[in-house]
């Protein structure tokens, strides 16, 4: 599972709930679709999109159980998760942290990914060595390796 967005607040008093959602979560809201939290699953009934943060979306979704103010308060601050999309051009988190990072020009290993940090312009590739790769420079990647074709001088300080 991984991490697609969280539940901000209640909104309304039918059991709607406000929701941040990250970038490439927007496909969950769709009828039917289940999510999970540390309590257990939840099928969105309905959802719409509210505002633009950021780095999130936000949105109101209304669950199948969810029936009450009551019962949307309870849900403030769950971490929303959901199993990962089959898409071969989304770059995931956990399919680049502890992969070794190479140079397309030269196949120079620049290190090894240790984090996907959040950015309004890029998502970046944290690696252990402290540099910061935004995630645009990905190129390709296969099992354990993300090679990266970066701007001259990325690494240099």
């Amino acid at each position: 599972m991984i991490e697609i967005g969280h539940v901000a607040r209640s909104h309304g008093l039918r059991g709607e709930v406000v929701g941040g959602v990250k970038a490439g979560g927007e496909e969950r809201g769709a009828p039917a679709t289940p999510l999970f939290t540390d309590g257990g699953p939840l099928v969105v009934r309905s959802s719409r999109g509210a505002r633009k943060d950021a780095d999130r979306q936000r949105w109101i979704v209304h669950f199948d159980a969810v029936g009450s103010r009551e019962a949307a308060d309870a849900l403030r601050g769950k971490v929303l998760r959901a199993e990962p999309l089959d898409d071969p051009d989304t770059l995931w988190a956990h399919e680049v942290v502890g992969s070794e990072v190479v140079l397309r020009s030269d196949n120079q290993v620049v290190g090894s990914c240790v984090a996907v940090v959040a950015n309004p312009a890029a998502d970046l590739l944290e690696l252990d060595t402290g540099a910061l790769v935004p995630a645009v420079f990905v190129v390709d990647r296969q099992p354990g390796r993300v090679i990266i074709d970066p701007p001259e001088g990325l690494f240099d300080l």
